[in-house]
């Protein structure tokens, strides 16, 4: 089965705000942070949902592998 793929413009709605999910994107894997209680109103630290994380992960205190075991949704295109 194909994964779906989403624009910049459908990622950004799904912010936590302007649309339920929480979704967030990694070195074009869309990841679903909804559940995530460290990403409450689709925000975490100084990050915000709806968006391509590949640059800002740079910065973090952590490594990509805080995104195994959480949903991928799709690709981002």
């Amino acid at each position: 089965m194909a994964v779906p793929e989403f624009t910049r413009s459908q990622l950004a709605l799904r912010n936590g705000q302007d649309k339920p999910q929480i979704w967030v994107a990694y070195r074009g894997i869309i990841y679903d942070l909804t559940d995530s209680r460290l990403w409450r109103n689709g925000h975490h630290y100084e990050h915000w949902a709806g968006q391509d994380l590949t640059e800002e992960l740079k910065d973090a205190p952590h490594t990509d592998l805080v995104f195994e075991g959480w949903e991928i949704v799709g690709t981002l295109i």
